[in-house]
């Protein structure tokens, strides 16, 4: 399943980071990316009753939607939310724990790390994706391209500053998916009553992937 999973991520090529003030914000906003084509969604427990969204995302969706959990520091935390649902496992920071725990249940591990020496180290603990956070803040796509250059086996997920106008060159420099927050999560838009912004950007994210990786097989 772990394989399975991985090969989702990477076909996918996006993951957004699901951030919101109430439970019935964080559904709606889903609702709304759904209907956009995501078909990938990082519920971080920063999100009220995030355990309980991730359930009731598994009950309502079933196999549409891939399911992990964000923001994850501890192992029993990231026990939680493996036993509601979560099949990957996203931390911001690298804590070795997280890795092992979700490991051991045969899930999909994306630790975050920021330097070459945290990149390869939690790499080598076992994770299967490493999320870049904040990327933007080193240099954005040129900085991806740095990481890459020594290490081009690693499975690299640039978060932090991935907007649509800057998705297609952190692709184009190695990304192995992209994550994305406000910009396609955008629970003002959900709150004014317009769930159609959301839905227009997530179908805009889902084409610039497409393309992007159409034009580098070309």
């Amino acid at each position: 399943m772990s394989k399975e999973v991985q090969q989702q991520l990477e076909a996918a090529g996006i993951i957004p980071v699901l951030r919101a003030r109430s439970a019935k914000e964080a559904l709606g906003v889903v609702e709304a990316m759904y209907a956009g084509g995501i078909t990938v969604i990082e519920v971080t427990m920063t999100v009220p009753g995030a355990i309980d969204v991730l359930r009731e995302l598994k009950r309502s969706y079933g196999s549409k939607l891939l399911l992990g959990s964000g923001t994850v520091t501890d192992g029993p935390q990231c026990v939680a939310t493996i036993e509601a649902g979560a099949e990957f496992v996203v931390s911001p920071s690298l804590h070795l724990d997280v890795i092992a725990e979700t490991k051991a249940w045969g899930k999909v591990s994306l630790p975050g790390a920021l330097t070459p020496t945290e990149v390869i180290t939690a790499w080598r603990a076992g994770a299967d994706f490493v999320k870049v956070f904040p990327c933007s803040a080193m240099g954005g796509a040129s900085y991806l391209k740095s990481l890459k250059a020594p290490f081009p086996f690693l499975r690299l997920v640039p978060t932090g500053g991935v907007t649509l106008q800057t998705a297609a060159s952190f692709l184009e420099a190695g990304a192995s998916a992209l994550g994305v927050g406000a910009d396609l999560v955008n629970v003002t838009a959900f709150a004014d009553g317009k769930p159609e912004v959301i839905t227009n950007a997530a179908r805009a994210y889902v084409e610039v992937i497409a393309q992007t990786r159409a034009a580098a097989k070309a």
